[in-house]
């Protein structure tokens, strides 16, 4: 076996902006750290304005905006929620927590998206929501999806996790369903090292949301004045973000399109070194949506040459990765959920994935290409 060589290309860089430094330094100047302060108001309206949705909410975690989806969406013990099984865990916990029975379908082999022509045969009288993840960045088919939902009267719920600055149809990721969420984990292309969003596109769901933000309780509405007491209300936790989190959030905002240009820019250089090499597939963005280049990933032909495509990369000091195991086939997903219809396509598509080196800054395609190439010709 060959020694494992020190890594030359990281799989990711988080992005600095070179902002952050003078607006924390401002948070500690104003003495306010809790969240729901200045720079939390601020980051929450920038992106009202940049993604169009109805109300956004700022939170500790992408993870905590499901929770607050599952709340918000009335989910009670023995409800069915539709999701992709091709998925991270977060989707599917939120809902699990609230006693919900988790319903998997297979996805698409172009997106690796839910397949939407499959949700209507997952349908049934418990089904109370349908939960669909974006995956790089990448637009399912929302349209039909929404008509299916409005067809049995059910609640959207966008995991757009990977989606910041991307669109389909000209409508931002998590504006179309009732309600969508955002990572800013460090991971993402913009992030605040942990934090997340939550979209609410439905008018009538933004005061309760409030309140499950503020653990159940009516504080926003006192400090607005619009109630004499501040009291536990209804059910709730603590999901909001730190000043200190939204101060660092606001410093990388204006510079979304511009780290997302970039990281299609590294995408194009892939495809165009990589596009002759008819035993790999690559990552695809149909053309109802508009990317944001969060994930590269090319597909091989198995699972075993996956893997030994990696480690070669490994041995020469490039960090590269697969993704999420499907959920279906986990202890948990066994125990918390059924796969509905034929899984055609989740688990062989996964089992090909690996994830390529990108971020802001990369200049390392042409390497790691060569790096590919050669693995191929010996």
């Amino acid at each position: 076996m060959q020694k494992r060589q020190k890594t030359e290309i990281p799989f990711h860089v988080p992005f600095v902006s070179g902002e952050e430094e003078g607006y924390l330094k401002e948070v500690i100047k104003r003495g306010e750290f809790s969240g729901d302060g200045y720079f939390t108001r601020l980051s929450e309206q920038w992106l009202e304005h940049f993604t169009r949705a109805e109300k956004v909410l700022l939170t500790s975690s992408c993870t905590h905006a499901l929770e607050m989806c599952a709340m918000l969406c009335n989910i009670q013990p023995g409800d069915e929620v539709i999701m992709p099984s091709f998925n991270f865990v977060s989707a599917a916990n939120a809902f699990v927590l609230r006693e919900a029975k988790v319903v998997f379908i297979d996805i698409r082999p172009d997106t690796m998206n839910i397949d939407e022509q499959l949700i209507e045969a997952a349908i049934n009288g418990q089904t109370k929501a349908i939960v669909v993840v974006h995956y790089g960045g990448v637009a399912c088919e929302m349209e039909a999806i929404m008509k299916v939902a409005a067809r049995y009267g059910l609640k959207v719920i966008e995991d757009a996790a990977h989606g910041i600055g991307a669109w389909y149809k000209e409508r931002h990721l998590g504006t179309i369903g009732h309600l969508g969420v955002l990572s800013f984990h460090a991971s993402k292309n913009i992030h605040c090292g942990e934090g997340g969003a939550l979209l609410i596109n439905d008018p009538e769901m933004v005061q309760t949301a409030e309140v499950i933000r503020e653990k159940g309780t009516n504080r926003k509405a006192f400090i607005s004045g619009a109630v004499e007491k501040y009291s536990w209300v209804s059910l709730g936790s603590s999901y909001l973000a730190s000043e200190l989190n939204a101060a660092f959030l606001y410093g990388q905002l204006p510079h979304i399109e511009k780290v997302n240009a970039f990281r299609l820019s590294v995408k194009a250089e892939y495809e165009r070194r990589l596009q002759n090499m008819g035993h790999l597939g690559y990552s695809s963005c149909p053309p109802f949506c508009f990317s944001n280049g969060h994930i590269f990933y090319i597909k091989c032909e198995s699972e075993q040459v996956r893997d030994s495509l990696r480690q070669s990369l490994e041995n020469k000091g490039i960090e590269a990765f697969f993704h999420y195991i499907p959920l279906h086939s986990s202890l948990a997903g066994k125990n918390f959920g059924r796969f509905s219809g034929v899984e055609k396509y989740t688990t062989v598509e996964s089992s090909k994935l690996l994830r390529l080196p990108s971020y802001f800054g990369f200049a390392g395609s042409e390497t790691v290409c060569a790096a590919i190439e050669e693995f191929f010709d010996e």
